[in-house]
């Protein structure tokens, strides 16, 4: 699996997009397919059940890592037999790889970012899956970084 870009709306579409892939590690960006940016400790904890329950069942899937560079956390990781879950805060995406390079590649990198998760993505030679739902109600600081991100994404991805 070469480095690339989809784009997808909803985590339906990701499951059927994943389930075509074979893709070893996935890695998430929490706000906001997860969880919105102001939602409490439910949503989030909630968020995660969902999307390991999910995409857990994906055949090739062995490591689902969620990324975000807020401070936010789970209340408890959810766990599924077979599959390793990790939950990195503050994760200082683009700039920090380290904390990805032990998980098996190919991988697949999912977020609403191409300047933070897009430009992780290409770091770590994994496809990138922009996770575009149309919100109505964005705060500032996204808004901002999608629209700078749509600005790289030729110079990052062809389509």
């Amino acid at each position: 699996m070469r480095p690339d870009y989809e784009r997808v709306a909803d985590l339906a579409e990701l499951v059927r997009w994943a389930g075509n892939l074979p893709a070893r590690t996935m890695i998430f960006d929490v706000e906001p397919l997860v969880a919105f940016w102001d939602s409490g400790q439910e949503a989030l904890d909630r968020g995660l059940a969902r999307v390991v329950s999910e995409l857990g069942a994906v055949p090739d899937v062995q490591v689902l890592c969620f990324a975000t560079n807020s401070r936010r956390r789970p209340s408890a990781v959810p766990s599924r037999p077979g599959l390793r879950v990790v939950y990195l805060a503050a994760a200082g995406k683009p700039l920090r790889t380290a904390p990805y390079l032990d998980f098996p590649r190919p991988g697949v990198v999912v977020g609403d970012q191409i300047a933070t998760d897009g430009i992780l993505a290409r770091r770590l030679g994994y496809t990138f899956v922009l996770y575009d739902p149309h919100l109505g109600e964005v705060p500032a600081g996204p808004r901002l970084m999608g629209a700078w991100g749509k600005l790289m994404r030729p110079l990052l991805y062809s389509r």
